[in-house]
């Protein structure tokens, strides 16, 4: 297997590189905001809630709770690379879970409790739907015929967008009697958290332990945190980084019954994470990269092997509904048609959202991930947020995206923080510095949905 990459100084044009990537970046950025802004002001809807970029308008909201994101943010830029680094590993998958949580309700906080739920306080969210689900069998078979706006009794906004697995989690959470808002809001914080560790059980698996730890504090302190609590977006990206996780570690290990059970796990969890959003699909382009990377050592028959076994699982999974009397491939087709008719959806110039969405994706993942994937070299480990790159390259190019992708894109950006492994060493705390600081100040300066 390939070792990590070297922790030595890069050539003087690598150095620079992370710096000029960051700042094109935040050009891209104003730019988009003046446009967006520009747009608005001639009569232009963009449905961002007063925003340019981000879903959400300009407030500003300073109060002596700001000083917790600080403390947890100072905190994890001074010493969160030497616990990464010097932590037992069975102690840093679960430690790296918690702080991910404590760092994104932190931020919430600061701007008052009633943050951590009141983005499924809404009409247009999953809670708002899960009285209505009554024999779950029922709720399969009629799922569809409810997605379009003009049935008789359409589901809300997000149900009617996902396939109906999404809801199902929350209608599942009330019937194990953890009913109400606040356990909603710890589903998908939980969701956000628990995607840490799996995107490093991954890179180790992928590469190794070291360029792991590296990752850690970068993954737990990106901006992207801000939408971990709380958006349903978060849970999916945990339910769809465990599944790549299982897969990868399948493919690192010997063939065997062990690493079929993972693979056959991992299969589950992503055929799942199919039925939370159909956009993850494009995530099976990072599923083939942690596999196909160890293909040296497999060869091409361990290779399918590992992906026929996950294969069974996600048809297991498809299986599942379609008995239930859900057919994905309608329900896509169907979604897709309810996405259309929409206002939000028509009003939405596309040529500015084909920008735009990058650009929230840009604050989403961060200036560290920004200087990452500008550091990228020769690796078998880069191919993993490449991939993660080229999906959302393919769902911003479908223009059924416009907007929102702070939230929307959340499963892929675990995957494109991945490059902060690549960024010289002396760099690595001020990149990770600035992205707890932009960070906070979105949180303090923007009032965003979620």
């Amino acid at each position: 297997m390939q070792t990590a990459p070297a922790p030595v100084e890069s050539p003087r044009g690598g150095q620079r590189r992370p710096l000029v990537a960051v700042a094109l970046t935040a050009l891209v950025v104003v730019v988009t905001g003046f446009v967006g802004w520009r747009l608005s002001e001639n009569g232009v809807v963009l449905h961002l809630l007063g925003g340019y970029v981000l879903r959400g308008g300009f407030g500003v909201v300073l109060t002596p709770a700001v000083l917790l994101p600080v403390a947890v943010g100072l905190a994890g830029v001074l010493w969160g690379p030497a616990l990464a680094a010097r932590a037992s590993w069975r102690l840093l998958l679960p430690a790296s879970a918690l702080a991910s949580a404590g760092w994104a309700v932190g931020l919430a906080l600061s701007s008052g409790v009633h943050r951590l739920t009141e983005p499924l306080d809404s009409v247009y969210e999953y809670p708002n739907d899960v009285p209505r689900v009554g024999s779950i069998g029922q709720f399969l078979s009629g799922f569809a015929a409810s997605v379009p706006a003009d049935s008789a009794d359409p589901w809300t906004t997000h149900v009617a967008g996902h396939p109906p697995g999404a809801l199902l989690a929350f209608v599942a959470l009330d019937r194990l009697g953890l009913s109400g808002l606040g356990w909603a809001a710890a589903l998908c914080v939980a969701g956000g958290a628990l995607a840490v560790p799996a995107v490093l059980v991954t890179v180790r698996a992928v590469a190794d332990e070291a360029s792991a730890r590296v990752v850690a504090p970068f993954l737990v302190l990106a901006p992207v945190a801000l939408w971990v609590a709380t958006s349903a977006d978060a849970f999916f990206a945990g339910v769809a980084a465990w599944g790549v996780a299982l897969l990868a570690t399948a493919a690192a290990r010997a063939p065997g019954l062990a690493a079929d059970l993972r693979a056959l796990g991992g299969g589950v969890l992503m055929g799942a994470a199919l039925f939370l959003s159909f956009g993850l699909t494009a995530l099976g382009l990072v599923v083939l990269v942690v596999v196909l990377v160890h293909r040296g050592r497999l060869g091409w028959v361990g290779v399918a092997r590992v992906l026929g076994v996950g294969a069974v699982g996600v048809l297991l999974v498809v299986a599942a509904f379609a008995v239930g009397g859900y057919w994905w491939v309608e329900g896509f087709t169907v979604a897709g048609d309810r996405v259309r008719s929409g206002p939000s959806y028509a009003n939405r110039p596309l040529p500015f959202f084909l920008v735009s969405n990058l650009a929230a994706g840009a604050l989403a993942i961060g200036p560290a991930a920004v200087a990452g994937l500008a550091s990228l070299r020769r690796h078998r480990l880069a191919l993993v947020p490449l991939a993660a790159l080229a999906g959302v390259l393919v769902s911003d190019a479908t223009g059924l995206v416009r907007g929102e992708t702070e939230r929307i894109w959340l499963p892929f950006y675990v995957w494109l923080l991945v490059a902060t492994v690549f960024l010289p060493p002396r760099q690595r705390r001020v990149w990770l510095a600035a992205a707890v600081v932009l960070a906070i100040a979105i949180e303090v300066v923007v009032r965003t949905e979620w």
